[in-house]
């Protein structure tokens, strides 16, 4: 497998961290997304992601190769293809309890702070630096302020129980992103313990971004 990511993309971050709990090994592919204007506009990278986003993951079968894009669709792959080391519920009901708290994080709390929404709030609409973090930090206090909630219902030492879930994967991307811009955390209680706990396992310590070979 390669892995086309970048460090500090949460969408790669997720899926280095699926990889790494499944003990997958996948060839890392750096494309950088600030330098020469974004690499990800590059001829090279619009032919295997139009969408000009990381990651995209190349796998083989027995028709050849294929590429993948968007990371929920990525780690979906992976738990269907590699069910070892699983990280939803067995549970057909528990799984969508999982597949909902994760969604909650990749669909409604990160696309508002990606970097081409804040890039585009800067440069074509104007907004300033203080502007940008407060649009930023709404959207993370929302999302955060009612996963809160559901984790009191859900979480042991994880998002889901005791085993490392695929709500584990989209939630520590998006805490590292708010510490990185300085959300006040003490709020979350759940989601710090569950932060710390994660980043006990080296299936998490090794896909932080700090870690990546392209990390700058």
């Amino acid at each position: 497998m390669k892995l086309y990511g970048y460090w500090r993309s949460s969408a790669a971050y997720r899926v280095r961290i699926a990889l790494n709990l499944k003990q997958l090994n996948a060839e890392q592919l750096s494309i950088h997304l600030v330098k020469n204007g974004g690499e990800q506009h590059s001829e090279m990278f619009s032919q295997l992601n139009p969408h000009h986003l990381v990651p995209a993951l190349i796998d083989e079968d027995e028709q050849g190769e294929f590429t993948l894009t968007q990371s929920m669709a990525i780690v979906e792959y992976l738990e269907e293809q590699y069910p070892q080391h699983p990280i939803l519920p067995t549970n057909l009901k528990e799984r969508a309890i999982v597949r909902a708290m994760s969604q909650s994080i990749a669909c409604e709390i990160h696309p508002l702070d990606n970097l081409r929404v804040l890039q585009f709030l800067a440069k074509e609409m104007g907004v300033d630096e203080e502007a940008k973090m407060k649009w930023y930090h709404h959207w993370i206090h929302l999302g955060f302020k009612a996963l809160e909630v559901q984790l009191a219902d859900t979480a042991g030492q994880f998002c889901f129980g005791d085993s490392p879930t695929m709500a584990d994967i989209c939630l520590i991307p998006q805490v590292y992103n708010a510490y990185r811009f300085n959300v006040d955390m003490t709020h979350y209680p759940n989601i710090v313990r569950i932060w710390l706990q994660c980043n006990q396992l080296p299936a998490f310590a090794n896909a932080a971004p700090e870690a990546q070979d392209d990390a700058s």
